[in-house]
C-alpha cells in the first residue's frame, strides 16, 4: 500500500465561506481516515469562466492517500453533494463553452503521486490548473518538491 502525494483544490463562494472550507477538509479526512499533510492559506478570488457578485476563497490541500483515482473522485463528489451542492453533470453552452456557476463547495483534484490519469470523468493532472492563479498560488505554498520534480512544466 504505497502513499501517493495527493493534492486538491478547494473552493467556494456562497454561504460562510471559511465554514464550507474547514467542513470539506474535515468531511474530507474522516472519508480518508487521515489528516490532511498541508493545508495552503485561504485566498479571496474573483469567480472564473462566470460572473457573480460573490468572491472565492480557495486553498490547495495535500493529502498522503493509498486509493485510486476514481475511489479519490468518489469521496469529493460525496462530500460535495453532502454538503449541498447538485450533483450533475457538467454544463456546456451551444458554442461548447463550459459552464460555471456559483457553489456551496468545488473540490478539484490536481495531481495524485507521479501517476497521470485519464478517463471520461477525471485527468490527472488537472488539465486547466496552470491557467488558473487561485489553483496554483495555494498550491504553491504547499506542493513539494517531488511533485515539481514529477510534473516540471507545471511548476515552472
Amino acid at each position: 500500500m504505497t502513499l501517493k502525494e495527493t493534492y486538491f483544490s478547494l473552493g467556494t463562494n456562497l454561504g460562510d465561506r471559511e465554514r464550507n472550507i474547514s467542513v470539506a477538509l474535515d468531511m474530507l479526512s474522516a472519508a480518508f481516515g487521515a489528516a490532511p499533510v498541508a493545508v495552503s492559506r485561504l485566498i479571496k478570488t474573483e469567480p472564473w469562466g462566470f460572473e457573480s457578485e460573490n468572491r472565492f476563497l480557495n486553498c490547495a490541500a495535500r493529502f498522503d492517500l493509498s486509493l485510486a483515482p476514481p475511489d479519490i473522485l468518489k469521496v469529493c463528489k460525496d462530500v460535495e453533494s453532502e454538503m449541498g451542492r447538485p450533483i450533475h453533470e457538467p454544463e456546456y453552452a451551444i458554442d461548447g463553452r463550459r459552464l460555471y456557476r456559483s457553489r456551496i463547495i468545488d473540490i478539484d483534484i490536481l495531481l495524485c503521486g507521479s501517476e497521470s490519469f485519464s478517463s471520461e470523468r477525471l485527468q490527472i493532472p488537472h488539465p486547466q490548473m496552470h491557467l488558473r492563479d487561485f489553483v496554483m498560488i495555494p498550491l504553491s505554498e504547499i506542493v513539494s518538491d517531488e511533485a515539481k520534480r514529477a510534473f516540471p512544466s507545471l511548476f515552472e
